[in-house]
C-alpha cells in the first residue's frame, strides 16, 4: 500500500511567467522561494506556512479554470476582497458566506481559479 505523508506542493500551469509572478507577488503578496529555469520550462515556488504553491510553465501544460483549485487562507477577508477589486482582479464567484467560512473565487491572469478563504472563528 502507498503511504502518503503530505502534499508536497500544488501547482498551476501558466503561459507567461512574468505576468503570473506580477499577480502572485504583486497582487497576492507572496514571496518567491525556489525559482528554476531549464530547457524544459520555468518553475517558481511560494512557501505558505507548511505548504508550497508553485507556478509552472512548460510546453503542453495548459492552464484551466476547471482544474484543481488552491484555497488561500487570509487574515482579513474583507481587506483581501477590497484589494482584489481595487486591482481589478476578475471574480469567478463573488464573496459569499458559508456555514464554516467566507470565500470567493478569482481568476489569475491565465484563467486558473483561486479561492480566497477565511475560516469562521469557531472552526
Amino acid at each position: 500500500m502507498i503511504q502518503v505523508h503530505e502534499i508536497a506542493f500544488s501547482c498551476y500551469a501558466v503561459t507567461d511567467m512574468a505576468r503570473a509572478r506580477a499577480f502572485y507577488e504583486g497582487v497576492l503578496g507572496l514571496k518567491p522561494g525556489t525559482v528554476t529555469e531549464t530547457a524544459h520550462g520555468h518553475w517558481v515556488e511560494y512557501e505558505i506556512g507548511a505548504h508550497t504553491l508553485a507556478l509552472g510553465s512548460a510546453e503542453g501544460w495548459k492552464p484551466s479554470a476547471d482544474g484543481c483549485s488552491v484555497a488561500l487562507e487570509v487574515g482579513d477577508f474583507d481587506e483581501a476582497i477590497r484589494v482584489l477589486k481595487e486591482k481589478e482582479v476578475k471574480f469567478r464567484v463573488e464573496p459569499m458566506p458559508t456555514p464554516v467560512c467566507h470565500m470567493a473565487m478569482v481568476f489569475d491572469p491565465d484563467g486558473n481559479s483561486l479561492c480566497i478563504h477565511k475560516r469562521r472563528a469557531s472552526h
